[in-house]
């Protein structure tokens, strides 16, 4: 029984959606530190100060949210509106998650807290407001993505270069529209206020457009920003054998992977209508699994091999 009611509160804080904070691993990795051990701590635990803080977004949009969920077809059966945690029970988890997760971000570092308190604050004017207003409740989600890599950046101390940084927003802007279209088409207006607002051309073109921007962002990046020197067994090995192969563009290699991964995500969308649940598709279809493997496969092989 208690291990029943254990994985009704897992549920609850939509553990399955943590994923999206790996994105406050994007300062290590990409400033070619992610094997400082000391650095990957501090990031490891501000993943986990994020996790608290996206459960805490969850639960509090879950009650607010209430009367809807319960006439969604999918969101009818979380735990809350299908009767199983009272919202007592859910405002008290909330407080409970708040005051932990803010607590520990204070203790971390002053910058990361303020950071966190924003990403709260964005969430729960969100749950509030801004979803209810079509564009700026999509532009929300992606500048909360933006607010996790930020965070990375401050507990590393490594910038982001601003093309990366672009390509986190338009492809969580991108994701966020598909969401939308995915909601429109299968559950129609009567789901979510901002969808009366909202048609499948206007959808189509945000994500023509977001996907678009992504995929620029990403190449720009690719080919302005230089590789860090990671300095290991094999670089005197490979600068022998390429006398300028640090300063050549291999990051570019990555780029259609990037298309192909896009292009995936929206087959999926206008084939199966699976865009509401964007962790699942991620984790569950195998051409976007292995293409994101792959593409992660060769950031670490240049970056940390080659």
């Amino acid at each position: 029984m208690k291990t029943k009611k254990i994985f009704i509160y897992f549920k609850l804080l939509r553990v399955n959606q943590w994923i999206k904070n790996l994105v406050i691993f994007t300062a290590i990795i990409f400033s070619g530190n992610l094997f400082d051990w000391t650095l990957f701590f501090n990031t490891v635990i501000g993943f986990f100060i994020f996790c608290l803080l996206s459960s805490t977004s969850y639960v509090l949009n879950d009650i607010i949210d209430y009367p809807y969920d319960k006439k969604h077809p999918i969101k009818k059966n979380r735990p809350l509106a299908a009767g199983l945690i009272t919202i007592p029970e859910a405002t008290f988890i909330t407080f409970i998650l708040t005051l932990t997760s803010l607590i520990i971000a204070l203790f971390f570092s002053l910058p990361f807290f303020f950071l966190s308190l924003f990403f709260l604050l964005l969430h729960f004017f969100y749950s509030l407001y801004l979803k209810r207003q079509p564009v700026i409740d999509i532009f929300s989600i992606s500048f909360s993505f933006t607010i996790r890599a930020l965070a990375g950046e401050v507990i590393s101390g490594f910038h982001i270069p601003i093309w990366l940084l672009l390509t986190i927003f338009f492809l969580s802007l991108f994701m966020a529209s598909v969401k939308r279209h995915a909601e429109l088409v299968a559950q129609g207006k009567g789901t979510r206020i901002s969808l009366y607002r909202y048609n499948e051309h206007f959808l189509d073109f945000l994500t023509y457009t977001s996907s678009t921007l992504a995929i620029i962002s990403y190449s720009s990046y690719t080919y302005f920003e230089r590789l860090p020197q990671v300095k290991n067994i094999f670089t005197n090995f490979f600068l022998s054998l390429y006398p300028n192969f640090e300063v050549r563009k291999w990051l570019m290699v990555t780029i259609p992977l990037v298309v192909y991964g896009v292009a995936r995500y929206a087959q999926l969308l206008y084939e199966k209508y699976e865009g509401e649940q964007p962790e699942k598709i991620i984790t569950t279809d195998k051409p976007l699994l292995v293409t994101v493997l792959l593409w992660g496969l060769i950031i670490i092989t240049l970056i940390y091999i080659l």
